[in-house]
């Protein structure tokens, strides 16, 4: 993918409870399981915070069906409430430090003109990744010393 090719970053969720503390090899073997060819996304930020990599963000990713040429993929480990079985914002703080970092940096040295959504913004039938994505960017505290 070329820089101006980029017009979204997508941020999505695992979909797994707080206690299941996984990341980018985890989410590779499912996506194989698929028939995919790796992982879909190409950054996946864990429970920690820590930030692996995915898919270069030369390649095209497989996060988001119509736009995947024109788009790079965050994960998020979590988004599911474990009592419930359901949707829940359950990220920590480490997570939304490394996610505005991540997205910062995405957005000042190789995407800039690229505007900040989340999965449900196209695919209405997700709640991934349980909060409003380009609200929280846009509101979210600025991280200095990229």
């Amino acid at each position: 993918m070329n820089k101006e090719d980029v017009k979204y970053i997508v941020v999505h969720c695992s979909y797994t409870p707080p206690e299941m503390d996984i990341g980018v090899d985890t989410i590779d073997k499912w996506h194989r399981a698929k028939g995919w060819l790796m992982v879909g996304y190409h950054i996946v930020i864990k429970r920690d915070g820590t930030v692996e990599q995915g898919r270069k963000l030369t390649q095209q990713g497989a996060h988001v069906r119509r736009i995947n040429k024109k788009s790079v993929g965050i994960c998020l480990i979590g988004g599911m409430n474990s009592a419930k079985d359901g949707p829940e914002e359950n990220y920590t703080d480490a997570q939304w430090e490394a996610l505005r970092r991540t997205i910062d940096d995405l957005k000042a040295n190789h995407f800039p003109d690229a505007e900040v959504r989340g999965h449900v913004d196209f695919d209405k039938g997700k709640t991934c990744p349980n909060f409003d994505a380009d609200h929280w960017y846009e509101t979210a505290e600025i991280i200095s010393n990229l």
